[in-house]
């Protein structure tokens, strides 16, 4: 980043870093905090240096800058302060004399020589000949102290601000990133005549309307975020006519996805509503991001220089992150895909960071061939085979993939018995797996929950498809055995001490036969119960609920052994790790967090989301986890350091389903807008879009070989999707994953393999049996 370095002023000899008067006006403001002479309603931020264009954006071959003032007599290009504002003298002056006051000799020296102030300014009586401007005020003890603060705010309404970082690192615990209420919204208070805020609106509107269509599309990402900050400016500072005048002028011009946050902010028609409004505050502190072509760029900032369109001008600087490519500006319809998310796209240097998305290498488990197949060989005149045979699903992954994170990366549980027992099962199970495509479609089988009344929230199955598992609104979790074998609980104590732990049958006598039902229900949430997750060795279930607990769920005993307590509010989603051990939940209050079952707090927190955290999914190689939000984005977390490795933008509604493929790379993510859309994990990249659905999708799930894409949604109706046509089209060159160019192809009836309606069934939830058989579940609603 460039440092705005000394302006040339035509009223004073003085030069200075701007730098060094922010550092000034930082080393004030802490003064006059330490002395208690700051009163609540007088607080304002403060500025750091802007960035090198003047857009708080990073250009690092951008020449041309806009100035402080568009059409000031300072040249174009060059967006430095005059150094001989009085305001500025008067700032530095007073810094200096605190430090001296204070026998900070030696920092009050730098501070000059850096300033370039001559040296009686640091003598009591030079200083206050030279600084005339000062007068009596200049002493910090005085009675004129809120006068010597009033001179670090920005006082002039065109002046050149600064952007307050709106960043949350993933690692900050949820209190820590809510900046407080009255510093966010004090910007607003810098304001210009409200007369001139629909013609400066109406102004740049006229201006992009008449530019050629290449550019139009890019330069009208502008409208939203400006229209909403104008907007939020004049109710601010109480021009509630005029706010509600260029509201009602405007707000029909606005893209059709920003329709729900258009009507809570029309609700925000007075000061005191927009104190604790939370959509209100995402915006503010998160800077709106605009992807646009260099060629677009300079058209927008020749027409801000020209028309000195000042309010303009300070929305952009302070709110608005511009992000620069070089090439052919995009299309209408290649910006649509990627908008309508709360703060815009995603900046393109988030989706850089190198992602393992390979599986990790299978333990090697011999195969034993069982009493059926020898028999059935044997029945067509072969020999018996007396070498155990390996599954082909294990002998691919001997080799390990390039694009896979090291086996140690992150610790992982060690391999028991039953779960080598559970391996080899899996192993022959896939050995008579039907293999899927548009000729060989798999068959459905569909669990409706009768007299639910509407309360299922929540379901899942296990991985062996023996167990079914419903969340309800009463606060329940009922279990269901989808086998003959019913579900019984272990004796109790003293009967276990009875049995004979010896023998081979153990596992079978521990078992308490008087207790054998078709289905358990599980009490201990005190509120409705969203999201529940079984454990891969089919021995706990997770579930989470409104009461802001996730519950731990013994499959042996039917009892809730911990209740994980670190969400403060709701709790939307939870999923056990692919291995175990570990889970992931996300809830109301934006953030996801990584537990181990052995520890009652959380192992991280994941902060970065704008809005509530309403699903969660692990990778396969469960070294990262994706998070859908109300935000409408997704983004993808490394479970090692906690840092977001991905944000993908492009749904208009809150995300609800998520699905990894079964390789690792790719993911597909389902919306309340009823869209399905597929993205490329290693480039960062949307490369699907599947439409069909006219509601929102709640399940979604790709078959066991990858082939297939199943979604499930409220629609009650569950479609079928050539997934491995979708991927096998892609076609990612340098140009786009540097760009983010993508042309999607308007291909979904192509892509739709079958739709299957219910009577009047919703659709929750989505599972492919190890033979690829698809269950789906949901309540029937009369």
């Amino acid at each position: 980043m460039r440092l705005n370095q000394s302006g040339d002023s035509t009223s004073s000899n003085w030069r200075f870093p701007f730098f060094n008067l922010a550092h000034a006006r930082f080393i004030l403001k802490m003064a006059a905090v330490q002395g208690s002479i700051v009163d609540a309603k007088d607080e304002a931020d403060i500025k750091t240096e802007p960035a090198a264009d003047g857009f708080g954006n990073n250009h690092a071959n951008d020449a041309g800058v806009l100035s402080a003032s568009p059409g000031s007599s300072a040249a174009a290009g060059n967006n430095k302060p005059a150094a001989g504002a009085p305001e500025d003298q008067q700032t530095l002056l007073a810094v200096l004399q605190f430090l001296r006051k204070n026998k900070l000799s030696e920092s009050a020296e730098i501070l000059r020589r850096e300033a370039g102030l001559p040296e009686e300014v640091l003598d009591p009586k030079g200083a206050d000949s030279a600084g005339s401007g000062l007068g009596s005020g200049a002493d910090i003890d005085g009675g004129d102290a809120s006068a010597l603060l009033s001179r670090v705010t920005v006082t002039a309404a065109g002046g050149a601000k600064a952007p307050t970082k709106g960043t949350v690192h993933s690692k900050s615990s949820a209190g820590e990133d809510q900046p407080d209420v009255n510093v966010v919204l004090s910007a607003y208070s810098q304001q210009g005549d409200p007369a001139l805020y629909e013609v400066y609106y109406s102004g740049l509107k006229k201006f992009i309307e008449s530019v050629l269509d290449c550019h139009r599309a890019e330069l009208s990402q502008v409208f939203y975020p400006l229209f909403v900050h104008m907007y939020l400016e004049l109710v601010y500072n109480n021009h509630e006519a005029e706010a509600k005048a260029f509201f009602e002028k405007f707000s029909g011009d606005q893209e059709c996805y920003y329709e729900e946050d258009l009507r809570i902010l029309s609700s925000l028609t007075k000061k005191e509503h927009m104190r604790g409004n939370e959509t209100l505050l995402d915006f503010r502190t998160s800077k709106f991001v605009l992807r646009i072509s260099r060629d677009s760029y300079q058209l927008l900032k020749r027409h801000l220089q020209e028309r000195q369109n000042n309010q303009i001008w300070n929305i952009i600087q302070e709110h608005l992150y511009i992000d620069i490519f070089d090439g052919m500006p995009r299309s209408k319809s290649q910006i649509d895909a990627m908008s309508g998310s709360l703060a815009g796209e995603a900046k393109r240097e988030a989706n850089k960071a190198k992602v393992y998305y390979g599986l990790l290498k299978e333990p090697e488990i011999e195969l034993p061939l069982d009493d059926e197949d020898e028999e059935a060989e044997n029945e067509e005149g072969k020999p018996k085979k007396k070498k155990p045979k390996k599954d082909s699903t294990g002998s691919k992954s001997k080799k390990q993939d390039p694009n896979a994170p090291s086996q140690t990366r992150i610790p992982l549980p060690e391999l028991k018995d039953s779960d080598k027992l559970d391996k080899i099962m899996y192993m022959k199970e896939s050995t008579k797996r039907i293999r899927l495509g548009p000729d060989n479609l798999p068959s459905i089988c569909f669990y409706t929950f009768l007299n639910a009344y509407q309360g299922l929230t929540a379901v899942d199955v296990t991985d062996d498809s023996s167990l079914i598992a419903g969340g309800f609104a009463d606060s329940t979790v009922r279990v269901w055995s989808v086998t003959p074998k019913k579900l019984r609980k272990v004796k109790t104590a003293t009967d276990l001490n009875l049995i004979d732990k010896e023998s081979d049958d153990v596992l079978e006598r521990i078992m308490d036969d008087k207790t054998a039902s078709e289905s358990k229900c599980l009490y201990g949430h005190s509120g409705p119960v969203y999201g529940i997750s079984f454990s891969p060795d089919r021995n706990y279930l997770l579930s989470c609920s409104e009461d802001g607990t996730v519950r731990l769920w013994s499959l042996l005993t039917f009892t809730c052994l911990v209740g994980y307590k670190g969400h403060n509010y709701p709790v939307w989603d939870t999923q056990f790790s692919p291995y175990g051990h570990y889970f992931i939940s996300g809830g109301h209050d934006r953030v996801a967090r990584l537990w181990a079952t052995d520890h009652h707090q959380p192992l991280r927190i994941f902060a970065g989301h704008l809005a509530d955290v309403t699903c969660t999914r692990f990778h396969p190689n469960a070294n990262y986890m994706a998070t859908g939000s109300s935000d409408r984005t997704i983004r993808l977390w490394d479970v090692l350091t906690g840092n977001c490795v991905r944000i993908f933008t492009g749904h208009k509604g809150p995300i609800h389903a998520l699905a990894f493929s079964p390789n690792g790379k790719f993911l597909a993510s389902g919306a309340t807008d009823g869209r399905v859309l597929l993205w490329d994990i290693g480039h960062g990249l949307m490369i699907g879009e599947l439409k069909g659905h006219t509601e929102c999708i709640y399940s979604l799930r790709f078959s066991r070989d990858g082939e297939i894409l199943g979604s499930g949604s409220m629609d009650n109706t569950v479609r079928l999707w050539d997934a491995m046509k979708a991927f096998d089209d892609l076609e990612t060159d340098d140009f786009t994953a540097a760009t983010g160019h993508i042309h999607l192809q308007d291909n979904s009836q192509e892509l739709l393999l079958g739709t299957y309606m219910t009577k009047s069934t919703p659709v929750v939830h989505l599972h492919f049996t190890r033979r690829n058989l698809l269950l789906a579940a949901g309540a029937y609603n009369p």
